[in-house]
């Protein structure tokens, strides 16, 4: 919970996020171990993992490339040059005693990336840039168990040695809102890219929060906290805003306080002291002895662009300009990347993007959602979709017709659209003798609606819309039959 107490509003927070990613290579970051989460504890491991003598680490080439791709992603500078180092721990999951981390010059610097900006501390909507000042390979560090075992805390090293990319972002973020907006679209980068899975449950993607406040219109920082290992969304967003409404409490009491890293309680809603912050010189950091400068060349820099898909802000553009989608609309369709894609492919074939948009916002995401089914595995292919869509367009059969029997028989592999139509007889009437008949057929039948419509109840015109439909099993052109209907009613035949 917040601390109680008058807080005022004349303070400003200044945030800034350390985000550690785990890469989805084949092996492990210097030796040749299965890169997978799970399995029995201590049994993806080798002399290399466990620091045994002897051992010496050999860089993996494919987690290079991808911190290359995400760098350029993030619209940032690929270092010619970097090196590793070694920056000293002492945790019972690091059996080396020492991380090989990158530093000082990582391989990926000065960077950026857009977020939608918080109008609550900025005073106005729109898309702001949080600048990345590096990202730089790592090892992952193995993991320690507390609560299996009342006596011992267990140690897997499954995970030592797993591809880290670190991304630390500068101080621009300036409310909680904006911390889980920058980690929402970080996750989203690096998963779009199929550089990560991003599963936060998982520890794939988890990050550090450093945490300030300042009054307003200072330009010093304030005294940095950093709340560590932030696996949530909501969690980040919970203990950004305790820690900063605990810091201005403090500010507001007069009581000092100092850098320290601190853990967030999800339970009692609150951010608990571990240990004070380290300096760099507490690392005792030196050049890693067993790894060679790390050199990149402008060919293999242009390869890896090469391969780079359509980026989200591209497409997101794309979509706005070329389909006239909202922003909200850009955004659901680049949720994943293969859903995007398969967006793409419906509008082409059919011709319309904004319809595309709505069957893929609509239909199909309910019925992701209530199958549990992905792209790939839901009976759905996108020329299906498209044929579909263009059916409604070239009146074959109305809209209804088309959401509530021909795409559930779709899903279900009644066959293709055409042949679902045409099997089960839901062709749309649009013969125009056939429409009159029945609008005559229905406002004969109802003589006293069609008088009260006459003294004005103009609603009744829904009814006789309704009824016509119904006589015509739901199959009616909707466009002739409203065109007839107001021809009908304002001649006086009836």
């Amino acid at each position: 919970m917040v601390p109680e107490g008058q807080i005022k509003t004349n303070y400003e927070a200044v945030i800034g996020l350390e985000v550690h990613v785990q890469l989805l290579t084949r092996s492990k970051m210097f030796c040749g171990c299965e890169n997978r989460y799970g399995g029995d504890p201590n049994t993806r491991t080798c002399p290399v993992c466990l620091a045994l003598p002897g051992a010496l680490p050999t860089l993996n080439g494919a987690a290079v490339r991808m911190a290359i791709m995400l760098g350029k992603a993030l619209n940032a500078s690929i270092r010619p040059e970097s090196s590793f180092y070694r920056k000293q721990y002492f945790y019972p999951d690091l059996p080396k005693g020492y991380q090989i981390t990158q530093g000082p010059i990582a391989l990926v610097e000065d960077g950026w990336i857009e977020i939608p900006g918080d109008p609550a501390v900025r005073g106005a909507e729109g898309f702001i840039r949080v600048r990345i000042e590096r990202v730089h390979l790592e090892e992952d560090a193995g993991k320690s168990t507390h609560d299996l075992d009342p006596d011992n805390s267990l140690v897997d090293l499954n995970r030592a040695g797993v591809p880290l990319l670190e991304i630390v972002g500068a101080p621009d973020l300036r409310s909680a809102q904006e911390a889980s907006d920058y980690l929402k679209a970080i996750h989203h980068l690096v998963t779009y890219l199929g550089i990560s899975d991003g599963n936060m449950d998982e520890g794939s993607l988890r990050c550090d929060a450093n945490i300030s406040v300042r009054d307003c219109g200072e330009s010093r920082f304030g005294t940095r906290v950093e709340v560590k290992n932030l696996n949530s969304f909501r969690f980040l967003r919970q203990a950004v805003d305790y820690e900063i409404h605990r810091q201005i409490d403090m500010v507001e009491r007069g009581e000092a306080f100092g850098q320290e890293t601190r853990g967030w309680d999800a339970q009692e809603g609150i951010t608990r002291s571990q240990r004070s912050k380290e300096a760099a010189m507490d690392y005792r950091q030196f050049p890693e002895p067993d790894l060679p400068v790390l050199r990149v060349t402008i060919e293999e820099i242009a390869e890896v662009e090469a391969q780079l898909p359509e980026l989200p802000r591209v497409r997101r553009d794309r979509y706005k300009n070329g389909f006239g989608l909202t922003d909200y609309e850009a955004e659901m369709l680049m949720q994943t990347r293969d859903f995007a894609e398969f967006f793409d492919e419906v509008a082409v074939q059919c011709g319309n993007g904004k319809q595309a948009a709505n069957w893929m916002l609509g239909e199909v995401s309910r019925s992701l959602n209530e199958s549990g089914k992905n792209l790939e595995t839901i009976n759905l292919k996108p020329t299906e979709l498209a044929d579909l869509i263009k059916l409604v367009a070239s009146g074959d059969i109305n809209l209804n017709t088309a959401k509530e029997v021909v795409y559930p028989a779709l899903i279900a592999g009644e066959g293709s659209p055409k042949e679902i139509v045409i099997s089960k007889g839901l062709s749309q009437v649009s013969d125009n003798a056939a429409i009159a008949l029945l609008v005559r057929g229905v406002l004969a039948a109802n003589p006293q609606q069609l008088t009260q419509y006459r003294s004005g109840k103009l609603g009744l015109r829904g009814f006789f819309v309704g009824q016509v439909m119904k006589a015509g099993q739901g199959r009616i052109n909707p466009q002739v039959l409203n065109a007839m209907i107001d021809e009908a009613l304002a001649s006086e035949e009836f």
